[in-house]
C-alpha cells in the first residue's frame, strides 16, 4: 500500500504528494509492548505518487538511513529501524551526486507511517468525515489510552499527545546534535517517531546556524531552529483539528509545546551526562543553562563534552586528559563546574564500560563519507560494519534505548 498525503514543503504547500518510492507492506505487533509496528520499504520502485521520480533510492541513501537510525537509537532518539537494506544491481542517474549510481531498496520498521500531512489532504478536500475517521483510527492504533467518548474531547487529548510526543522528539534531536534537514509537515509522524531521513546531519559544535540540506538557503530548518519548525508543524495539525473541537482549546493545548520540549530537553540532557535527577528542580535547570551556553560559545565538539562528562564530577579526571581539556580550563566552563557539584552519577552511568576508556563515537559527514567511499570503490562494506559496531559498544556503554513519551 502507498499512502496519499499532502503537506507544506518549506512553508509552501504541496497537494501531490505521496509514498513515490515506497509501500507499507504489513503491520506486526511488538512483542516488547504490543504496539503496532509498520513494516514498510523505501526505494522498491514506482507508486501512483511517483510523479516524474523512477521510485528508487540510491546505495548511498540506503546506507546513511542505516546509519542514521543507528546512531539516533544509540543516543537514546526515538526513531523508525532499519531493517535490511538490499542492493538491485540497477544504475540510477541523479541529479545530486555522482551518476550513474547504485540502487537498493531499504526495508524499515516504524510504529506509524500517518504523518500531520496525511490530515491536511483530507482538511484541504473538505472531508470532515474522514478526518473523524482517521482520527478514530489513529486514537484506536496508538493512543488507546485516550478514552473519551465525545469527539471534541477526544480530538484534544489527541492533540496533546502528538504535542507531546513531538517535543519530546525535538528535545531529543537537539540534546544529540541532530540535524532533520527537511522538517515539512510529510515529514512529520503523529507518534513522534524521527523517520523520512534526507540530507540529515549531526553538528560538530553547537552552532543554531548549522544546516543538513544544501537546498535549505535561508536556514528554516537549521539546527537552532528546529524548536519553532515543529511548533509550526504543529499548528498546522491544529487547524485540521478545528472542523472537531474548539479551537481556543486546540490554542491552549499547543502553547504546552514550549514547556513540555523545555522539561524534555533537560530530563534528555540529564540522561545524557548520566546524572541523577536533583530533588531541586533548580539545579537541574541551572546545569542544564550553564552546559548548553558552554558548548554554543566554546564551540567544542559537540559529542567529545557529553563524552567527557558523563557522570559529572566522578569524570573530572577522565576531563582533564581529554583532548578538549582546554575548554574545560577556560571561564565559559565556571558556571559548567559549579551546577555540576549539586548532582551525583546516576546509579546506571556505566563509568566502568570500556567505552568511556577511548574516544566518543560520532557520525560527522565526513566520516559518513569515509564509509561510503571503500564501499562505491571496491564494495569494501568492512568500515560500515566497523562502525555499526563501534555504535553498538556506545549504546551498550549510553544503557539509553528510545522509549515514547
Amino acid at each position: 500500500m502507498a499512502l496519499r498525503y499532502h503537506g507544506h514543503q518549506f512553508r509552501s504547500y504541496n497537494p501531490e504528494l505521496g509514498d513515490g518510492r515506497g509501500f507499507l507492506f504489513a503491520q506486526l505487533h511488538d512483542l516488547a509492548d504490543g504496539r503496532l509496528l509498520d513494516l514498510g520499504t523505501k526505494g522498491s520502485g514506482q507508486t501512483p505518487w511517483s510523479r516524474a521520480g523512477d521510485g528508487r533510492l540510491t546505495l548511498k541513501g540506503g546506507m546513511r538511513e542505516v546509519l542514521a537510525t543507528a546512531m539516533l537509537e544509540a543516543l537514546g532518539v526515538y526513531t523508525s529501524k532499519s531493517f535490511s537494506l538490499i542492493e538491485t544491481g540497477e544504475a540510477l542517474e541523479r541529479g545530486d551526486e555522482p551518476s550513474p549510481t547504485r540502487s537498493s531498496v531499504l526495508v524499515r520498521l516504524s510504529h506509524s507511517h500517518i504523518r500531520i500531512g496525511t490530515f491536511q489532504r483530507f482538511l484541504a478536500l473538505g472531508e470532515t468525515h474522514n478526518i473523524e475517521r482517521l482520527l478514530d483510527y489513529a486514537v484506536a492504533a496508538y493512543y488507546p489510552e485516550i478514552r473519551e467518548d465525545a469527539l471534541a474531547d477526544r480530538a484534544i487529548a489527541f492533540f496533546d499527545k502528538v504535542v507531546a510526543r513531538v517535543a519530546r522528539m525535538g528535545a531529543q534531536w537537539m540534546a544529540a546534535g541532530f540535524v532533520h534537514g527537511v522538517l515539512n509537515t510529510d515529514n512529520i509522524n503523529i507518534t513522534g517517531e524521527s523517520f523520512d531521513y534526507g540530507p540529515w546531519r549531526f553538528a560538530p559544535t553547537h552552532d543554531a546556524g548549522f544546516t543538513a540540506a544544501y537546498f535549505d538557503e535561508y536556514g528554516l530548518y537549521s539546527f537552532g531552529r528546529q524548536p519553532e519548525a515543529l511548533f509550526w508543524n504543529l499548528s498546522r495539525l491544529a487547524e485540521c483539528l478545528i472542523p472537531l473541537t474548539e479551537q481556543t482549546r486546540l490554542e491552549a493545548s499547543l502553547k504546552g509545546f514550549g514547556p513540555a520540549l523545555q522539561d524534555g530537553f533537560a530530563d534528555v540532557i540529564l540522561a545524557r551526562l548520566g546524572l541523577a535527577r536533583p530533588s531541586d528542580e533548580t539545579a537541574l535547570h541551572r546545569l542544564v543553562s550553564a552546559f548548553w551556553s558552554f558548548l554554543a560559545k566554546s564551540q567544542m565538539p559537540f559529542e567529545q563534552a557529553f563524552f567527557d562528562w558523563r557522570g559529572g564530577l566522578a569524570s573530572e579526571m577522565r576531563a582533564a586528559a581529554s583532548p578538549a581539556a582546554s575548554f574545560y580550563a577556560s571561564d565559559d566552563f565556571r558556571p559548567v563546574h559549579a551546577a555540576l557539584q549539586d548532582l551525583e552519577p546516576a546509579a546506571d552511568a556505566r563509568l566502568d564500560h570500556p567505552y568511556f576508556a577511548g574516544a566518543p563515537c560520532t557520525m560527522l559527514i565526513d566520516e559518513v563519507e569515509a564509509i561510503w567511499k571503500p564501499i562505491a570503490e571496491h564494495d569494501d562494506w568492512s568500515v560500515f560494519a566497523a562502525k555499526l559496531a563501534a555504535i553498538d559498544i556506545m549504546a551498550e556503554a549510553y544503557g539509553t534505548r528510545p522509549q515514547p513519551a
